[in-house]
Formats: structure tokens, sequence, C-alpha cells
């Protein structure tokens, strides 16, 4: 007969995996509500430009779809550089999958930049990464493509014979290559933050009544993880060129899209509106930016001189490939990479 504390062990479990299980099933069903919800919020313009739809030219609607995958596939690339910098390596394919995943959960769900901040963490620990060099890898992933759309934004403006300038664009150069440089520099001597981290951590804990101490340690301790991250000028230079190329890339699929239907533009005008269109994303509070990206495209594209009907139905296309297809796959992704890690939970011998 078993004891009273084995007993006693053997529900709690129970009762946590059923917590786990009710979590779970929780999770699913507000996933597909907040589908729901914004399917049928978005249904009525959805069905009004798709009533515009006409039948694309199949070879353009191939390169739209091809130029959307590969610039996925950038951005796998540039994060894999990073942490092969640290000497973190895993699987292209493993990549592949967290960055569709990481996408869909950003673009789709309130607050998904979140989200997908723990999936990337949590995966890249899964990589071999340490918590820091996961951090770090996410935090400069982040940086670096805010950067490249930067510089697409003043390479547009500058070939459109307006602001800004060649200084400008020299300026954002230089800039990067210091913040490349200041990176660098932090990752082989992260002692030198010390001061700066002890004297804020003191002020944190005085504010909390706590020594002014503590929790140093762990800090030191996070701080020395960064030793790892080795950023070689050849690691560097290609995640700055992948960066840039996701966000090229992104702007050659809605480019293919308007010449499917037949329609024309410049492609300074297409990086204008490109880059308007996604700078408009930073400021919605709806997922994906249903309506403002949309609304910021066509008016980019107009104003470059496509045709309204030709604008309306090209960015309608693109949003189809660049949120129906691929948050599509991200979320076949995310399923999988669900799947892979609960199996490695329940059974850590297989490999």
């Amino acid at each position: 007969m078993s004891s009273p504390v084995v007993q006693t062990v053997g529900y709690t479990r129970t009762r946590v995996h059923s917590r786990r299980a009710w979590v779970r099933g929780s999770a699913v069903a507000a996933l597909l509500a907040l589908f729901a919800v914004e399917l049928t919020l978005a249904w009525p313009s959805l069905t009004a430009a798709l009533a515009q739809l006409q039948t694309p030219d199949l070879r353009w609607l191939t390169v739209a779809v091809a130029a959307e995958v590969a610039a996925m596939s950038a951005y796998a690339q540039m994060q894999r550089r990073l942490l092969r910098s640290a000497g973190v390596k895993a699987p292209i394919r493993r990549h592949l999958a967290l960055a569709y995943a990481a996408h869909s959960l950003s673009v789709t769900l309130p607050g998904g930049p979140a989200f997908s901040t723990q999936l990337n963490y949590q995966q890249m620990r899964r990589f071999g990464a340490t918590p820091a060099i996961a951090s770090w890898c996410i935090a400069l992933s982040a940086i670096l493509s805010a950067t490249a759309l930067a510089i697409l934004t003043a390479a547009g403006g500058l070939a459109a014979n307006g602001a800004p300038q060649w200084h400008t664009v020299a300026g954002l150069g230089v800039a990067t290559l210091l913040l490349l440089l200041g990176i660098r520099q932090v990752t082989r001597r992260p002692e030198a933050l010390e001061p700066a981290t002890r004297a804020t951590l003191a002020r944190i804990n005085r504010l909390r009544h706590r020594p002014a101490t503590q929790g140093l340690d762990g800090i030191r301790g996070f701080v020395d993880q960064l030793r790892l991250a080795r950023l070689t000028p050849t690691h560097a230079a290609a995640a700055v060129a992948y960066a840039v190329l996701n966000w090229l890339l992104d702007a050659v699929c809605l480019g293919a899209c308007v010449l499917a239907f037949g329609g024309s533009v410049g492609v300074t005008e297409l990086l204008l509106a490109f880059c308007a269109g996604m700078a408009a994303a930073t400021i919605s509070l709806i997922p994906a930016g249903l309506g403002v990206i949309d609304n910021a495209l066509v008016l980019g594209l107009l104003a470059g001189g496509t045709d309204t009907t030709t604008a309306i139905t090209a960015v309608v296309l693109y949003r189809i490939i660049s949120f129906g297809f691929i948050i599509g796959v991200g979320w076949i992704s995310w399923l999988v990479i669900r799947r892979n890690t609960t199996e490695r939970a329940h059974f850590p011998e297989v490999r």
C-alpha cells in the first residue's frame, strides 16, 4: 500500500496536469474566438475588396509568393547569424519554423510582440543559448530590423530627390556602424557595465527597501554570459544585409502584386509606399494592422501614380500573401513547435 505522502504527490500532479490541460484548452478556445471576431469585423471590407480582384498574372503571382517566402528566410538567417556569432548552432529549418511562428504570434494576437518574444526566448534556449545570449539576440534582431527599415526609407527619400539628403543617409550608416561596434565592445568587455549597473541596482533596491547589492551576483552572471557573443565583422555585416533583404524582398512582393494586375510602379515610389505602410503598422492597435496598413499602402501607391483599381487589388493580393498565407504557415509552425516541445518534455530520452 502506498503511503499518504505518495498519494498526495500523485494527486497533486494529477491536478497540475488537469489544470494545464484546462488552460491549454481555454487558450485554444480564446484564440479561435479572437480569429472569429477579427474575421467578422474585417469581412465586409474584405469581401468588397475581393470583388474587385481580377485574375492575376500567374507569373508575377509566383514572384510575389517567392519573394515573401524569401523575406521570411532572410529574417531567419539574420537570427541564425547572430546566434552563430555566440557559438550557438541550430539547423536552418528550426530557425525558419521559429521565424514563421513568432511572426504569426506577433501580428495576430493582442499584445502579440510579448508572446513572440517569449516564444523566441524559449526556443533559443532550446537551441542551446544561455539566457543572456537569447535576450541579446532578440534585442539585437529588433534593433537591426528597425534600422534596416530606416535605411530603406532614407534610400527611398533620397531617390525621390527629397529629404533626407546624402548627409542624412551617411549619418544613418555611421550610426549603424557605431551601434554594432558598441555592441561588440560591450560583449567583449561586459565588466565595463558594472559601475552603471551597480548604481542603477542600488537606486532600485533603495526604492524596494532592500540591500544595495541584492541581485548583483545574478546580474554579474548574466553579463558574464555575454562574453560568448563574439559579433565578428563578418557576422555583423551578414546580419545587417539579411535585415535589409528581409524588408526589401517584402517590398518586392508588393511590387509583384501591382505588376500581377497589369499596373506599373517605380522603384522609388514602391519603396516610399511600402515604408509608409510599415510605419503605419507601428501605430496600429489592431492585430496585423488591419485597415491601417492597407490604407497606407493604397494611398502610397496612388501617390506613386498607380490607378485606384490596381492599387486596391494589388494591396489585397499582397495582404492575402503576407497575412493569410504567411500567417497560416506560421500557425502550423507554432503547432509543430508545441508538439515537439511537449514530446521532448514527456520523453526526454528520445533524440
